[in-house]
């Protein structure tokens, strides 16, 4: 009896077999393993269709019994009622720019966002400008640079280099120019329907308000000294409006190359037409960059543009290095910013809405609409750089993700080694 006993605690206490390489290893006795309850979005539908949604998850919140902004709890029902998996507080990623006050002017119009409005913004600013028709963004240069992405129509671009070569080309929906810091520059709608257009700098303190315009200055220098700087007689100067024109109305130019120039024309582009670069198609979506790598004077912003079908998703991913500036052009947008150990988020985006997502902070961006969503990721840098989490787990040895995960061979042979960029809905 004592031999059995003696066999039964050698048995106890033995090291244990090794297990096959194809087996996952038991979970740590003291884990809890993550919830696999699903949290969608509460509401998905269009404003104005009925009540909108309540601060409710499963058994968890309560009805609303007082005041409430409808209209917007239906644009952000994942703050009203987040899933279950969010914790601790990631700050506001999100600014409307609807939101934003906007400056009327005779021929156009302009809204911004910077700090000022958006604190969590620290390294990029943003304006939306409209000019109709043959509507004029004066001659003006900025103390930081300049880069565009046109939503709408035509604009024409004109610039002068430091060398005296000129430029001179239309951008259309879809097409990038890009200004280095000082270098003169105006813009002016083309076509009937004029242009819209977004600026990005790379100063999340910048404003509009201190742009360096031409009349400006014009009125804030003595006659005399025009007079001396110019070879003109005072009289001259007599029209100068006494103060900046920043927008203003006039006929729509008939040429779009540059005049002649006994220097010639600027050998950088500073246009680069993103709208006929071929995307790469991934499942679910597809996307296009543009950066140093095909735009090279764009040494302080480089762009991806994503267009991502219902029920997909960009992939879990984070910036190393660089602050990202998403802009949502149509679509509705779902996006969960994971931030530490204990902090994560997830926001609601609808077209016209800025994403601000902090350098390293790991986060995925779903389709959680019935149409295309189309979106930018914007960053202060010359290359366009993310780290997919996927591929980082389909390419560490194995057994430290089984240690992690309690994944199979077999399971981790199906992420694949390479960058999905893009996911297509789960499909047993």
């Amino acid at each position: 009896m004592l031999a059995t006993f003696a066999l039964c605690i050698a048995l106890a206490t033995a090291a244990p077999a090794s297990t096959s390489t194809n087996s996952a290893p038991p979970p740590y006795a003291t884990d809890t393993p993550i919830s696999l309850d699903l949290n969608a979005p509460i509401y998905i539908a269009p404003i104005n269709t009925d009540a909108g949604p309540q601060p409710i998850r499963g058994g968890l919140g309560a009805d609303i019994i007082a005041q409430n902004n409808a209209n917007l709890a239906k644009q952000n029902p994942d703050s009203l009622a987040p899933p279950t998996t969010d914790e601790g507080n990631v700050g506001n990623p999100k600014w409307p720019f609807s939101l934003s006050h906007n400056r009327l002017l005779t021929g156009g119009w302009v809204r911004q966002q910077n700090t000022q409005v958006f604190p969590i913004g620290e390294k990029m600013a943003s304006v939306d400008m409209r000019l109709e028709k043959g509507a004029i963004r004066e001659l003006h240069w900025h103390t930081v640079a300049e880069w565009a992405y046109v939503l709408k129509g035509t604009t024409q671009v004109t610039a002068v280099d430091t060398d005296g070569r000129n430029f001179r080309a239309n951008a259309n929906a879809g097409d990038l120019w890009y200004f280095p810091a000082g270098v003169p520059h105006s813009l002016q709608g083309v076509g009937d329907e004029g242009t819209e257009f977004l600026l990005v700098f790379p100063d999340g303190t910048f404003s509009a308000e201190d742009t360096l315009m031409l009349t400006s200055w014009l009125s804030h220098t003595p006659v005399e000294a025009l007079s001396k700087n110019f070879g003109l007689p005072p009289e001259a100067f007599s029209r100068v409006p006494s103060h900046e024109l920043f927008i203003f109305p006039s006929e729509e130019p008939t040429a779009d190359a540059p005049p002649e120039d006994p220097y010639g024309q600027t050998p950088s582009p500073y246009m680069y037409a993103l709208s006929k670069a071929n995307a790469t198609r991934a499942p679910g979506g597809s996307f296009k960059v543009a950066d140093t790598s095909v735009f090279p004077i764009s040494q302080k912003i480089a762009v991806g543009e994503f267009t991502i079908q219902p029920g997909a998703m960009r992939e879990l991913h984070w910036h190393p290095l660089e602050d990202e500036w998403g802009y949502i052009i149509s679509g509705q947008a779902r996006i969960t910013i994971f931030a530490s150990s204990s902090t994560a988020g997830t926001f609601d985006f609808q077209a016209g809405d800025i994403a601000y997502i902090p350098a390293a902070l790991g986060h995925y961006v779903e389709n959680i609409g019935n149409e295309t969503l189309k979106y930018l990721e914007v960053f202060n840098s010359a290359k366009f750089e993310d780290v997919s989490l996927r591929q980082w787990l389909a390419t560490t040895p194995p057994e430290l993700v089984k240690a992690h995960l309690g994944w199979n061979d077999s399971t981790i042979a199906q992420l694949g080694k390479t960058k999905q960029v893009i996911v297509a809905p789960y499909t047993p």
